[in-house]
């Protein structure tokens, strides 16, 4: 099965399809609809084949649907018919689960997306819950995401969110207790150290995570110890990924 992996963003759609090894991408904004998403991506991806869809959301996806609209995207995803869009079958998810999906390595992780927002997973011997860790309190009238997205560090300056970044950490640890910490998204380059037991992950997990999500025969396989999907020979190869 070939399968065509989209992550969803704030600011851009990235795509990759199997046998492809340069992903292609389109700005995405706060006007983007699911329409104006699916003409892009058909148009940009043309001359690709593909069976089925992955697609990374930035919001609540439940079951597969989307069952709240995005905070910096256009409206109208809710209830919106990617399959008979696409012509083929869709798997949606959310894409901070699907990049921490990408980055998995066994046991219990939490994945913390510091992008646009702030995504969140955490996944536990193979079986993934999103969360939504940026819409917890954080002080009056503010809520995670406010202090750690992007605007919160043009707020605060790269010195004063780092502090935030790290106390968060340390709070997220000592609730859900992770094995380790698995920090994603554009702003986690802006980091100058990581803390125990805590790594950037790959620019290439998001996509990687698509196709894993196809790929899974049992999503309890993964142990502390190993990994309960094959990564494909033709992305390890071109694993770097801007």
């Amino acid at each position: 099965m070939k399968i065509l992996v989209i992550d969803v963003g704030g600011s851009h759609v990235k795509c990759i399809a199997s046998g492809q090894t340069n992903p292609v991408k389109f700005k995405s904004g706060p006007k983007l609809t699911p329409h104006q998403m699916v003409r892009k991506v058909l148009k940009i991806t043309k001359d690709w084949q593909f069976d089925a869809v992955s697609i990374g959301y930035p919001g609540v996806v439940r079951y597969g649907k989307i069952v709240r609209e995005p905070h910096n995207l256009g409206s109208g995803w809710i209830g919106f018919d990617f399959q008979a869009a696409f012509g083929r079958p869709v798997k949606a998810i959310n894409d901070g689960a699907m990049q921490a999906l990408g980055g998995y390595e066994g046991g219990k992780m939490l994945f913390l997306g510091l992008g646009t927002g702030l995504g969140s997973a955490l996944i536990v011997d193979g079986a993934i819950a999103a969360m939504e860790l940026g819409h917890l309190h954080y002080s009056e009238g503010c809520n995670y995401e406010d202090y750690l997205g992007k605007q919160g560090r043009k707020r605060l300056g790269n010195k004063k969110w780092r502090g935030k970044v790290m106390d968060a950490l340390e709070g997220f640890r000592k609730a859900l207790l992770p094995d380790y910490i698995v920090l994603g998204g554009g702003n986690a380059a802006k980091l100058k150290r990581m803390p125990p037991q805590t790594r950037r992950g790959d620019n290439a997990d998001a996509l990687l995570g698509g196709f894993r999500l196809w790929e899974r025969q049992n999503r309890n396989a993964a142990g502390p110890s190993g990994n309960a999907w094959t990564l494909p020979i033709w992305f390890v190869a071109n694993h770097a990924i801007e």
